[in-house]
């Protein structure tokens, strides 16, 4: 065995301690904000897709047509 092997005794007040003072989000808040964040990924998400398929029809349609060739 390791002769400097290391052993730190924690005792159950010290955690609860630990524990009590680590102020965590009511679940309701974190909700909150996870449904904004995913909110905001959608949002982002159909805006890209727009952006992108607008390009692809003024690419396909252009604004002035070209004439065509004999």
């Amino acid at each position: 065995m390791n002769s400097n092997a290391k052993i730190k005794v924690v005792k159950r007040a010290e955690v609860a301690a630990k524990k009590a003072k680590r102020p965590g989000k009511p679940a309701r808040v974190a909700a909150r904000d996870m449904v904004s964040t995913v909110s905001d990924w959608v949002a982002d998400f159909r805006t890209r897709k727009s952006e992108e398929t607008k390009a692809a029809i003024e690419q396909l349609f252009p604004a002035t047509p070209q004439p065509s060739r004999p």
